[in-house]
This record gives structure tokens, sequence and C-alpha cells, in this order.
């Protein structure tokens, strides 16, 4: 196996040196790069004994925003947000909209029990709790050695 380090300063250009760095100049503005990030919400998933764990960090919303859709084995998170903030500084009238959308989708394993799923939001994290089966829940007992 060979290992290959990337370096993004290296420009392959040779016919038209000048032609990348126009690009470069246009995409790396901060309006640009701003607008192209996604803003996807980072998760933490974990699984204990009886339980499956999904914690969802999305600080600055409300409880409100969040609509959790079960659709079979497939659990939808998805948020959508509209904001107006308005700016008035002599003659001046400034208006700033934001719109805050995204939906995260996770597959369930056919050992979590669809109908005991609980959610809470606090603290900007969106935790939920999905019950295991019965028969998925993992037994723990000591083994004597013969």
């Amino acid at each position: 196996m060979t290992l290959v380090k990337f370096n993004p300063e290296r420009k392959n250009n040779a016919l038209m040196p000048g032609f990348g760095d126009v690009f470069e100049s246009i995409f790396n503005d901060t309006f640009f790069s701003d607008r192209m990030v996604s803003r996807v919400p980072a998760v933490n998933i974990s699984e204990s004994q009886d339980h499956f764990h999904i914690e969802l960090a999305a600080p600055g919303l409300k409880k409100e925003d969040f609509k959790l859709n079960l659709d079979r084995n497939q659990l939808s998170i998805s948020v959508e947000q509209s904001s107006e903030s308005k700016e008035q500084e002599k003659n001046y009238n400034k208006r700033e909209y934001c719109y805050t959308s995204f939906v995260r989708s996770f597959t369930l394993p056919e050992s979590a029990d669809h109908n005991q799923i609980q959610a809470g939001y606090t603290d900007g994290v969106l935790k939920i709790d999905i019950a295991k089966k019965e028969e998925a829940k993992s037994i723990v007992r000591q083994i004597e050695i013969k």
C-alpha cells in the first residue's frame, strides 16, 4: 500500500498557471463559503444494555422546531426554522433573513422497540432514547469455570 500525502497548495495548471487562482479567490470568499458549508448538526450514537441513545447537538433551537418521524425502521429528525432580525440606523434599514433547515435519518436495527422511543431537548442537545426489545437485551451473567 502506498501512502500519498494531500497537498492543497500544489497547483497542476501548467498550461494555464493563473486559471485556478481566479476560481479559488471567488469560492474562498466568506460570502460563498458560509453558504456552501453543510450545516448539519453532529450526532453521537451509543448503546447501553437496554437502550440505543442518539444525541444531536443543535444549540439555539426550541423543542417545537424539531419534528421526529418514524417510517418503518427509518427515524428522521428534521428542523425548519426561519428568523428575521431588523436593525434601524439613521435613515438606513437593514434586514437579515436566516433560514435553518436540515434532516438527519437513521435506520433503526431490528432489535429496537418502535413503541418505546422517548425524546427530550435540554441545553442545546436533543436526546433520543430507543428501548431494545426484550429478546434483544443483553444478558450478563458470571460463568463458573470447572
